[in-house]
C-alpha cells in the first residue's frame, strides 16, 4: 500500500518476508493486521475492482478527505460521510448548494474541511457531465496486468498511469486529486493489486 498509511504491524509478529501472520495463521499484508477495522478492510475491500460509477465516487471523494490524515480516521467516519453525502450518489451531490456546504461544515461526523468538500461538490458537479460515466473514465488508465509486488519494497507511490490520471481529471475540472491519490484509489479499486505475493486476501 502506498499513499494510504501502514500503521505498525502487533508488537511479536510472526512474519513471512513482509508479511505478517495473524491469530488466525493467516498472512497479510503488514498493514492490513494493525487493527480490526484495517483487517475487515483489507481482507474485503482493498483491491477487489469495483466499477459503478457511485461506489467510484465515492472512494474518489474519501481518497481525497484522507488526504493529511490517517486512512483509520476515514474507515471509522465512512459512515457518517455516507449518510452526510446521501450515499455518495453523483446525481444527488451535484446538486447540493449552500445550505448543504453550511450543513456539511457543521457535521462533526465527517472531516470538516471547506477545500474538501468544495471539491466533493464541484467533483460531482463534474462526474453528472461525463458522457462514458466516471468508472469508465478512471478505468481507462488502469495499468496492464503485473506481477503481484513480492515485498513492500515494490509497491509504488506514484506511477505513470496515476500521474496521468491525475493530469486527466484536473483537466477536465477535478479538483483535490494528485497523482498520490489517483495511485492508492488505483489499489482501493481492484485497478491494481497491490497485495503482496502470499498475502491471503489476493484476489484470485
Amino acid at each position: 500500500m502506498s499513499a494510504e498509511p501502514q500503521p505498525s504491524a502487533p508488537a511479536s509478529p510472526v512474519t513471512q518476508g513482509d508479511l505478517v501472520v495473524g491469530p488466525d495463521g493467516l498472512a497479510r499484508c503488514p498493514w492490513g493486521l494493525s487493527t480490526p477495522d484495517y483487517v475487515e478492510y483489507h481482507d474485503t475491500e482493498w483491491g477487489r475492482p469495483i466499477r459503478t460509477d457511485d461506489d467510484m465516487f465515492e472512494r474518489l471523494c474519501l481518497e481525497a478527505f484522507q488526504s493529511g490524515l490517517s486512512w483509520l480516521t476515514i474507515l471509522r467516519k465512512r459512515p457518517a460521510f455516507r449518510a452526510a453525502f446521501a450515499g455518495f450518489s453523483i446525481g444527488k451531490v451535484a446538486t447540493f448548494g449552500e445550505d448543504d456546504r453550511a450543513r456539511l461544515m457543521a457535521d462533526a461526523g465527517i472531516v470538516r474541511n471547506r477545500a474538501k468538500i468544495d471539491a466533493a461538490i464541484n467533483n460531482a458537479r463534474v462526474a453528472a457531465e461525463l458522457p462514458d460515466g466516471l468508472s469508465d473514465l478512471l478505468w481507462s488508465f488502469a495499468p496492464a496486468s503485473r506481477p503481484r509486488p513480492r515485498q513492500l519494497a515494490d509497491v509504488p507511490a506514484v506511477t505513470p498511469e496515476s500521474t496521468a490520471m491525475a493530469k486527466q481529471l484536473k483537466k477536465r475540472g477535478f479538483r483535490f486529486f494528485g497523482p498520490t491519490t489517483a495511485y492508492a484509489l488505483m489499489q482501493a479499486t481492484g485497478m491494481v493489486d497491490d497485495h503482496l505475493e502470499g498475502c491471503v486476501a489476493a484476489p484470485a
